[in-house]
């Protein structure tokens, strides 16, 4: 569905659908091909409006295998994440064969607004603005009480004389967003053209993202904003919970807080079965941890202790992911220097289980947050193919 009046620059997919996928480097499919080549092969065949891989620095699966880039074993075999968004006519097909292609991984489906569009027009550092490729049919159509924003990128398109992510952050922090993350990735497509990372290259088109979240007023606001930074914005918007922000707990996930999953608002399930999407999917819920590299607990990294505290609890499992750029809360945008002796890059835990588990999780969560960090809820249709339990 298009709700783009004929002269606004924007292109708005109310109705797209994310889908996402969580496997192993190693995992390979049919001819001795690897999972992760196959799946964006497929996505590039299909002209995937976005898609982008993204190699975890630490995590297990259901079978509790850890994975961590801090041993030379069990990096050899880390986890990636790939997410590919479009319309829901272009997506629902890629479904099944996502599902085929990774094996016993966990495959998602969630709705989103996609947005994409032409440059805007207008200098930010004097408050000139248009609207840009952002409009306000994009406003009305995906901004909700409480929002998560992803804005794919390449890593080196630039805006105003910077990296573009890094001016995304800095735009984002300017106007209260609650936290955002620069994740880099190694394949994707953009525009349904595939970006694929090689050696003796520039990468300029590698895909990135940046992941923020903040109130739906304030990235309403920040819309119109981007559009005119960047050229060709290609925008989603969903609904999430920000259940804690800087140590200060907020509000728990539904599970967490004895309301049924399935009623959060935006998961699209079926009338009279609070368990099911309207695709008979189970209604899991997703919690997303955002820290920083440098955050301790206990003399350890924050997102370290969460993975080995929810293997050991056993939940269904987790995925942590180092971005290049970043902030929550109050903080300045941040990531690795020249000549720093410490990381400082920020990190996104997600962490994906049913219902009944994802309580032990936050509570784990919770405990590990108590002084920094972001923490967001959703509830998300599963699809764990046959035999994924034995992973």
């Amino acid at each position: 569905m298009n709700d783009s009046a004929p002269d606004d620059p924007v292109a708005v997919t109310a109705d797209a659908v994310k889908l996402t996928s969580y496997f192993g480097e190693r995992q390979r499919v049919a001819g001795d091909g690897f999972a992760a080549d196959a799946l964006l092969d497929l996505y590039g065949r299909h002209q995937v409006a976005a898609s982008i891989l993204l190699r975890g620095a630490e995590g297990f699966g259901a079978r509790r295998h850890p994975r961590t880039d801090m041993s030379l074993t069990l990096s050899e075999d880390l986890p990636l994440i790939a997410v590919a968004v479009d319309t829901r006519s272009r997506i629902e097909p890629l479904v099944e064969l996502t599902a085929r292609i990774t094996g016993t991984g966990l495959v998602t489906t969630e709705r989103a607004c996609l947005l994409s569009g032409a440059a805007g027009t207008g200098d930010i550092s004097r408050g000139d603005i248009s609207t840009g490729g952002i409009g306000l049919a994009a406003l009305r159509a995906g901004v909700h009480e409480e929002t998560k924003l992803t804005i794919y990128l390449g890593r080196q398109q630039r805006a105003d004389r910077v990296p573009a992510f890094v001016a995304v952050c800095d735009l984002l922090h300017r106007r209260g967003v609650a936290g955002a993350t620069a994740l880099l990735g190694v394949d994707g497509t953009a525009h349904g053209q595939r970006q694929r990372a090689a050696f003796f290259s520039r990468n300029a088109g590698t895909p990135m993202m940046v992941i923020a979240v903040g109130s739906g007023e304030r990235i309403g606001r920040a819309l119109p904003e981007l559009g005119a930074l960047l050229a060709r914005p290609l925008v989603t918007l969903e609904r999430v919970r920000i259940c804690k922000r800087d140590g200060e707990l907020l509000c728990l996930p539904p599970s967490a807080a004895g309301t049924p999953a399935g009623t959060a608002a935006g998961d699209g399930n079926a009338a009279g079965n609070p368990a099911a999407s309207d695709a008979g999917l189970r209604l899991w819920q997703k919690l997303m941890v955002y820290t920083s590299e440098s955050a301790l607990h206990a003399g350890q990294p924050v997102h370290r202790e969460i993975v080995r505290r929810l293997r050991a609890a056993g939940i269904s499992g987790a995925t942590t992911q180092r971005g290049m750029w970043g902030f929550h809360g109050d903080h300045l945008p941040h990531g690795d220097r020249l000549l720093q002796l410490g990381r400082r890059v920020p990190v996104v835990t997600i962490v994906i289980d049913s219902p009944e588990r994802i309580a032990s999780a936050f509570a784990i969560i919770n405990e590990l947050t108590s002084e920094s960090g972001l923490v967001t809820s959703e509830t998300i249709p599963v699809m764990r193919p046959a035999g994924a339990a034995a992973r």
